[in-house]
């Protein structure tokens, strides 16, 4: 088997080393190239045709983000992006994500030489995942504006709301779980919904010091509200709850009301936060109030829960292949008989609002 080609590209001269050095002692890959700023990065590109790079935030001459912007215009590849450990960093990381890079990890800003070396398996983990993802899938460019006499795009169809539905939004919760590629893939399913939509509850799969200023990047651009999730408070309707880094969520009951139960403990299938314990919650607590949405993630995170979900009367779709940066926990979701059905990343916010309207009874029949 051929080994991943990695480049990386870092101004430090310790990370670079570092990073060919726990990068070449993976049986499946080796470092072909480590460059020291995205210049002498895309001679490299040009000269080595890499599977993956690595790319570091702050350089010199050219910051990472311009260079990734630039990179994934003219030449579309695996990256994951090197960030430090800080709120700027967190910020900086988020709109890599949003230009494409296929994931990240959060070097320390002190101690950056242990650091790495004991988040050597996160690293080459995400390397190996990234030289399978689907780059063309994650890149959304913006459509080309219409020319001089062209005919104006038809309007889009009216999209359904749940602004009738009363009662039932206090009732029902829909759960999300997500990994690789879910930052935009969650934003996609969020940004669709209409205010008055059933509470959301979200684990992705993120680091401490990231899922906050995520939270806050989504809140300013969905008609809901987005937040990151704190114990005890109480589920509402039209809000989203994202479990923050390091730490599980899961939900709970307390009389009339459901709340967020935010906790520490030990990784489960290996991650903290983990879906598998949010949709554990879902099948004990919500029953068939719930709604399942396993968007794109490598492994299978989540799978056995989602399937106690659907067993407890729970309906859940997941996202398919075609949409998916990484395929891997929507299928083993599928796999494990979980999901009532299989949809594009593009049509899954709507199909679920039209399969809450539906099962909402007569009373919406004049909506």
């Amino acid at each position: 088997m051929a080994k991943t080609r990695v480049v990386v590209v870092d101004d430090s001269a310790l990370v670079r080393s570092l990073l060919t050095e726990i990068i070449n002692r993976q049986p499946d890959m080796e470092c072909v190239g480590a460059a020291s700023d995205p210049y002498v990065a895309r001679e490299m590109i040009r000269n080595l045709n890499p599977d993956v790079i690595t790319l570091d935030v702050e350089m010199p001459r050219m910051d990472g983000i311009d260079f990734l912007s630039k990179l994934m215009r003219l030449r579309p590849m695996p990256v994951v992006m090197v960030s430090t450990l800080t709120e700027r960093g967190a910020d900086v990381t988020l709109k890599a994500l949003e230009l494409g890079a296929i994931d990240f990890v959060a070097k320390p800003k002190i101690g950056v030489a242990d650091g790495l070396r004991q988040l050597q398996d996160d690293i080459t983990d995400k390397i190996r995942i990234a030289s399978k993802a689907r780059i063309s899938r994650h890149l959304n460019p913006p459509p080309a504006a219409a020319s001089a006499g062209s005919p104006a795009p038809a309007a889009a169809a009216p999209r359904t709301t749940l602004s009738s539905i009363g009662r039932l939004s206090t009732e029902k919760i829909i759960f999300i779980g997500a990994s690789t590629g879910g930052t935009e893939a969650t934003k996609e399913v969020l940004m669709t919904l209409p205010a008055d939509c059933p509470a959301v509850v979200i684990t992705q799969h993120m680091p401490p010091g990231f899922t906050r200023n995520y939270a806050n990047r989504l809140n300013g651009l969905c008609k809901i509200s987005v937040k990151e999730a704190s114990d005890g408070e109480r589920i509402l309707p039209g809000h989203a709850y994202i479990a923050p880094g390091g730490l599980h969520l899961s939900v709970e009951r307390s009389g009339a009301n459901y709340i967020a139960r935010v906790q520490d403990g030990d990784p489960v299938n290996r991650h903290k936060p983990s879906v598998e314990v949010l949709f554990k919650s879902a099948a004990r607590v919500v029953g068939p109030n719930a709604l399942g949405i396993m968007l794109t993630g490598m492994g299978a995170d989540g799978a056995k829960a989602m399937r106690e979900m659907r067993d407890a009367g729970a309906y859940c779709v997941a996202q398919d292949e075609a949409t998916c940066v990484v395929f891997g926990m929507p299928r083993e979701a599928i796999n494990a008989g979980a999901v009532n059905e299989v949809l594009p990343l593009g049509k899954i916010a709507q199909h679920m609002l039209d399969h809450l309207r539906t099962t909402a009874g007569p009373a919406l029949s004049r909506v």
